[in-house]
C-alpha cells in the first residue's frame, strides 16, 4: 500500500535504509510536474502557486542517497516520443530477488508543466505483481490522477485523485480504497497557501472510517524559501517532519531533516549532502543519522556509453549491519 501510506505525512527514514520492506515503485514518488521559476525570482508582483503538498520537502529529500543492495541492472528503451518502456533486474541476498517490467506512454498536453510528465504507466513484476497509474490534465488547472495497485491476485491500493492550482493555492482530495462492503474509505484533503512571496502555510487532512474504527490526522505545514535555501514544517497529532535544503554553491547541496513519531515514539535526524563534479561526470550522495547509520551513493556517467554506473554503501554501526550495492542504467 505504498500509494496510500503516501498520502498521509510523509515515513522519512524511520525505517532506512535498513528496512526489510521492498524498495518502492517509481510511482510511489510523485512526479516532480511543477516548475514554475522560484517564488523569489517573481515580477509581475503576484504571488505564485505553491505547487504540491507532496514536493513540500522534495528539495530537500533528493539530496539523500537512495538505498541499493545487491546487483541491480536497469535498460530504457525509447520506441517513440510518447512510448517508452524498461526492464530491471534485481539480485539480492537480503531481500527477495525480482524483475520487473515497466512501460509509459507519455502526453502531449499543452497544460502540462512537464513536457515528461506520464500519462498512463504500468509495471508488472516477476511475482505476478501489478501496478497501474494514470494522469490526466481536465484543464489548465485541473489534474486527475488514478492509482491501481495489485499484490499478486490480491487488489491492495485503489485511490483517485483530483488536484486544483489556482493562482496562489493549491487544493486536493484523494479517496483511497473505499469498500462498500466493509464500510470503509480514506480520504485525504490537502490545501496550500501562498501568503508571500517566500512563505507558504496549509494543511492536511486524513480521515479513516473503518467497521471496528473512525477517526483522523490533522497535520498543518510550512515552508519558507529563499534563493538558495528552503525550511519546511510538517506537525500534527501523527508526529513532527523538519526538514533544512542549502545550497552552498553549483557543485555542494545539504539538507537537514527531523522526524518525530508519535506511533513508534521515535524520533530520527539525518544530514546529508550531494557533490557534483561535472568535468568527471560523478555525482555523490551522502547521509549519516541518529541513529549511526551511514551511507553514501556514487554515480559515473561512462561517457560515450549512453550508460550510468552506481556505487553504494551502508552501515548500520548500532547494529553491525552492512549493505553493499552495485547498479548499471543503460539508456
Amino acid at each position: 500500500m505504498g500509494s496510500v501510506l503516501a498520502l498521509s505525512s510523509s515515513p522519512g527514514h524511520q525505517n532506512w535504509p535498513f528496512s526489510t520492506e521492498p524498495p518502492l515503485s517509481r510511482w510511489d514518488t510523485h512526479p516532480a510536474h511543477w516548475d514554475s521559476p522560484p517564488r523569489w525570482e517573481r515580477k509581475d508582483g503576484r504571488l505564485p502557486n505553491p505547487g504540491s503538498f507532496h514536493s513540500l520537502h522534495r528539495s530537500c529529500k533528493d539530496v539523500f542517497p537512495h538505498q541499493i543492495e545487491g546487483v541491480k541492472m536497469i535498460i530504457n528503451k525509447t520506441l517513440s516520443s510518447f512510448f517508452k518502456v524498461s526492464h530491471s533486474l534485481h539480485l539480492s541476498a537480503v531481500s527477495p530477488s525480482y524483475y520487473r517490467f515497466h512501460v509509459e506512454h507519455l502526453q502531449s498536453d499543452d497544460y502540462s508543466k512537464d513536457k515528461e510528465a506520464p500519462a498512463l504507466i504500468g509495471e508488472m513484476d516477476s511475482s505476478g505483481s501489478l501496478n497501474a497509474h494514470a494522469l490526466l490534465h481536465l484543464t489548465e488547472r485541473v489534474r486527475a490522477r488514478t492509482v491501481f495497485q495489485t499484490q499478486q491476485s490480491q487488489f491492495v491500493t485503489w485511490q483517485f485523485e483530483t488536484e486544483y492550482r489556482g493562482s496562489d493555492f493549491t487544493a486536493a482530495v484523494t479517496v483511497a480504497n473505499p469498500d462498500i462492503l466493509r464500510e470503509s474509505v480514506i480520504l485525504v484533503a490537502h490545501f496550500l497557501q501562498s501568503v508571500s512571496s517566500g512563505l507558504v502555510l496549509g494543511g492536511e487532512l486524513v480521515y479513516h472510517r473503518g467497521r471496528a474504527e473512525e477517526g483522523g490526522i490533522l497535520t498543518l505545514a510550512g515552508q519558507y524559501s529563499r534563493p538558495n535555501w528552503v525550511a519546511t514544517l510538517n506537525a500534527g497529532k501523527g508526529g513532527a517532519h523538519a526538514s533544512y535544503y542549502h545550497r552552498a554553491n553549483k557543485q555542494i547541496q545539504v539538507g537537514v531533516e527531523f522526524e518525530a513519531s508519535t506511533r513508534t515514539q521515535e524520533t530520527t535526524t539525518s544530514f546529508g549532502y550531494q557533490m557534483e563534479l561535472p568535468e568527471a561526470n560523478m555525482v555523490f550522495r551522502g547521509m549519516i543519522n541518529s541513529r549511526c547509520i551511514i551511507g553514501g551513493v556514487l554515480e559515473k556517467r561512462l561517457s560515450p556509453l549512453p550508460a550510468t554506473l552506481i556505487m553504494g554503501a551502508f552501515v548500520n554501526h548500532r547494529g553491525d549491519k552492512l549493505q553493499v550495492g552495485l547498479g548499471v542504467t543503460v539508456g
